[in-house]
């Protein structure tokens, strides 16, 4: 299978992070597709912010609009079925005896990573992007560097290709996420993933705070909040 050294696949949840890697991928990338998945996910109000955040990148930045390509939802409400956490469960969302907390879906991002790395193999992409971070982050053990370069082992190993896994948020914090926002496409896409993306692990989208919609009060949106004040604070 012959990888296109110019195309990449991102995994784009709907969020404030993926829609960042999104507007990184397409300052690089000559052609770029998208994949979300529903897995049952409590928030699942990101999958329905993805289609207008799509459309708001195209109109609002043409070049980009030129390289942006098909889009892939994948069904793995099995995850869901098989999870219990408070991201795939009505349940409050608290820390756990093993220091992580219950919003931890075990084996989610490497089941993503596999199923992107299928998709790119059938679609001949050479690159994948995801948003995962361990500095402003939840502990998710999947989410680390580590996690992320042994999977890019195995799945090269496992495909006989050669694809190359970027995380371009993994040393930064959601400051400088809303900082290289606002370098790669100014105000303007600041503002798009602002109010147009979802974090909120309660799915709450109904109050606009400065930071975008969410309940306020879980891990993602303190998260969120914190990083806009900083990058706000920062700017001057």
């Amino acid at each position: 299978m012959t990888l296109d050294p110019n195309a990449a696949l991102v995994l784009f949840s709907g969020g404030q992070d993926s829609a960042t890697c999104l507007a990184w991928a397409l300052s690089r990338f000559n052609r770029v597709e998208t994949l979300g998945f529903d897995y049952g996910q409590r928030h699942r109000v990101e999958l329905d912010v993805r289609a207008p955040l799509r459309a708001g990148l195209a109109a609002g930045f043409p070049a980009w609009g030129e390289k942006l390509g098909e889009d892939h939802v994948i069904d793995l409400s099995v995850l869901g079925q098989i999870s219990d956490t408070a991201l795939t469960q009505d349940a409050e969302i608290a820390m756990q005896a093993n220091g992580l907390p219950n919003t931890f879906v075990p084996g989610r991002n490497l089941l993503f990573f596999t199923f992107a790395a299928a998709i790119a193999y059938r679609r001949g992409i050479k690159h994948i992007v995801t948003g995962v971070c361990e500095t402003d982050y939840s502990g998710y053990p999947d989410c680390r560097d580590d996690t992320v370069k042994a999977m890019q082992v195995a799945l090269n190993l496992g495909m006989e290709s050669r694809f190359a896994l970027h995380t371009p948020l993994m040393w930064i914090d959601k400051a400088a996420t809303w900082e290289m926002a606002r370098e790669l496409g100014g105000a303007a896409l600041v503002e798009l993933i602002r109010t147009g993306s979802h974090s909120c692990y309660k799915g709450e989208r109904e109050t606009l705070h400065g930071w975008g919609y969410g309940c306020g009060a879980c891990p993602a949106c303190t998260l969120r909040a914190q990083g806009w004040q900083r990058f706000k604070a920062e700017a001057g």
